[in-house]
């Protein structure tokens, strides 16, 4: 057989500078994917460095689950969480149920509003907007700290009021048989005190505007929320109250001619033991009082009639 030296194969310059730059090519097309990788990861990571804090941009607030009434007490079925932005949290929020559970809702609260001081606190000092219920009429009756429970009390409370008609609205005349004419009696004790109005609710209050803030003030000013101490200066309220169209006649009336003293009731008296909810006003039985007068603190209470003391004096000579 013939045999055949077949020569060596000798590529060109240009086909292994072609190799040359598809294997670059590659390389690079490598190194970019792991640049895009990493800054995958940094992205995803936040772009933040080791030990380095980053900012929250959303937080929690506590909502309302279901509609509260007004005076409805808090319970933990009836508030919920939600993550919102942190531009949308109003600042007087709250962020964990744990700190509304067992407060009063000082106004109407609808599903899913959030939970602010406003509405376990009240507006202190101010009237913004009142919610007559239906069937009732708003009265404002005046008090003082005295009258009116040291000027404490808020939206949503109940009170009972208190009536009282000195002896002048109570006169007592003589008669003169023979000329028809008319004596006041006097020294007569005639001050009568009833109970008259009971599980009244307040549906607003007011205050007058706090002073200004000279950074001398030790004591609390008026206008200010429960949550500050509480002074003694004589400061007065507008507390405005949701009765009926008799009871409305009542208050008048003893404006006109006593005085009034509220009186604060437990909130636990009118609302459900397990929803916290209101109750209806007609299922609560109102207490039987009798009345007072100097008689019945006599009578009932005991209180002693003062005995006529007569001193008899020796015989005085008649004068010389």
């Amino acid at each position: 057989r013939d045999v055949r030296v077949v020569p060596p194969v000798t590529l060109d310059r240009g086909e292994t500078t072609l190799k040359r730059s598809n294997r670059l090519v590659l390389l690079i097309g490598i190194f970019l994917a792991l640049v895009a990788f990493v800054l995958v990861i940094l992205t995803l990571q936040g772009g933040n460095k080791p030990g380095e804090t980053v900012a929250p941009t959303t937080t929690t607030v506590v909502i309302a689950a279901r509609d509260l009434p007004l005076g409805t007490k808090i319970t933990a079925d009836a508030v919920t969480t939600e993550t919102r932005p942190l531009t949308e949290k109003p600042v007087n929020g709250f962020t964990a149920t744990g700190d509304v559970i067992g407060q009063t809702a000082r106004q109407p609260v609808t599903k899913g509003q959030t939970i602010t001081t406003a509405i376990t606190n009240g507006t202190a000092g101010s009237i913004l907007d009142i919610t007559v219920p239906a069937g009732k009429i708003g009265i404002a009756v005046q008090v003082d700290q005295v009258s009116g429970v040291g000027t404490l009390t808020k939206t949503g409370d109940h009170v009972d009021l208190l009536v009282a008609l000195t002896g002048d609205k109570f006169p007592v005349v003589s008669v003169n048989p023979d000329d028809a004419s008319v004596t006041v009696v006097s020294g007569l004790n005639s001050t009568s005190v009833k109970l008259l109005l009971q599980g009244i609710q307040v549906i607003g209050t007011l205050l007058p505007p706090a002073p200004a803030d000279t950074g001398n003030n030790a004591q609390a000013s008026p206008g200010t929320d429960s949550g500050s101490a509480t002074a003694l200066n004589g400061q007065q309220q507008i507390v405005i109250l949701a009765v009926d169209a008799q009871q409305a006649e009542v208050i008048k009336y003893a404006q006109l001619d006593g005085s009034i003293t509220l009186v604060l009731r437990s909130a636990d008296d009118f609302r459900d033991p397990v929803t916290g909810e209101p109750l209806d006003p007609t299922l609560i039985v109102p207490a039987q009082t009798t009345g007072v007068t100097l008689r019945v603190l006599v009578d009932t209470n005991g209180i002693l009639v003062p005995e006529l003391v007569e001193a008899i004096l020796p015989a005085q000579s008649p004068a010389p």
